[in-house]
């Protein structure tokens, strides 16, 4: 395994994670989008998923999430409002803002999808060892504790102690 050879540094072991990731990612997304296939799209799920961490999220940050215009975001969410998994509201402090939020019925879609990805996961992960599982399970702690602090709150960038916001103001 790459990770115990000698030499391990901050930029070795970034070209290793950014190998893993996008295959186990890409075994989650396709999980995902087969559980949740005959009911939303991909883009639909993926806004889902958004809501679902976000909850009273903007239009816009779901258009920025998604990689889209407003417009589009917008028909997206609209597809998901009428099959009453997310609710769409007016921010009272500022009219031309829509609150997203996810309806009971997009939460218990949502778990159920995640619940089944979680199983299909569990037997590709069951060949293997206790030592190995340990392992994989240590590292993905690590990694999320130091990426949720190196992106910050809000979506903001920490960098050399300097929050960045989305638009690389500092802050």
């Amino acid at each position: 395994m790459q990770l115990m050879r000698r030499g391990m540094t901050p930029h070795v072991c970034a070209r290793d994670v950014m190998d893993a990731v996008p295959l186990v990612m890409r075994f989650v997304r396709g999980e995902m989008r087969r559980e949740s296939a005959p009911f939303v799209s991909v883009p639909q799920f993926r806004a889902l998923t958004f809501v679902h961490r976000h909850p009273g999220t903007s239009l816009t940050d779901v258009s920025a999430h998604l990689g889209v215009m407003p417009p589009t975001a917008s028909a997206i969410v609209d597809r998901l409002v009428r099959r009453g998994l997310v609710s769409r509201t007016a921010d009272p402090r500022e009219r031309r803002r829509i609150i997203l939020r996810l309806t009971r019925a997009g939460t218990h879609r949502l778990a159920q999808a995640r619940s089944t990805t979680r199983r299909r996961m569990a037997r590709a992960l069951a060949g293997m060892s206790p030592a190995e599982l340990r392992t994989i399970s240590s590292a993905s702690g690590l990694l999320g504790r130091v990426f949720k602090e190196a992106h910050g709150p809000a979506g903001g960038r920490h960098m050399n102690g300097v929050h960045r916001s989305r638009n690389g103001v500092g802050t």
